[in-house]
């Protein structure tokens, strides 16, 4: 097994498993749109899925079901990483919005629960948080 192949097993297998997470949800609520497509397009990209992987995956997804989260600890490792996918062009739209709301549902977190997730998520993630709450962050790293 090459290098390029231990790779691929570990951190693309994961990243696959996220892209077609986010495609599962965004289907969900029956055919993809032209938003979603461009919005999923997006999310490749981020996560370096070529156009074979996009077409395999989008034509499968039954094969790749909205991973389980028996915790809230998994569920928040789960939208967390998909901030950070979000946020990798320091922004996120009124779509990919929608779609984290639909994801955070999807893992099992209520719709309010899912909504307060996010809006702190933003809130950090968009570097609006306030300085007594960077201040508690940093120390709750140490």
């Amino acid at each position: 097994m090459s290098i390029s192949e231990i790779y691929e097993s570990g951190e693309q297998k994961k990243h696959i498993e996220h892209f077609a997470a986010i495609a599962n949800i965004a289907v969900v609520d029956g055919q993809m749109n032209e938003d979603e497509s461009r919005l999923l397009r997006k999310f490749a990209g981020k996560l370096d899925i070529d156009e074979h992987q996009y077409t395999s995956i989008i034509k499968n997804l039954d094969k790749y079901p909205i991973p389980s989260a028996n915790s809230m600890e998994e569920r928040l490792e789960y939208i967390y990483e998909l901030f950070r996918m979000i946020y990798v062009d320091h922004k996120m739209d009124e779509q990919e919005l929608r779609l984290i709301h639909k994801y955070a549902i999807g893992l099992g977190c209520n719709a309010e629960r899912a909504k307060g997730i996010i809006q702190k998520s933003m809130k950090i993630f968009g570097g609006e948080i306030s300085f007594e709450n960077y201040k508690y962050l940093l120390n709750a790293i140490e």
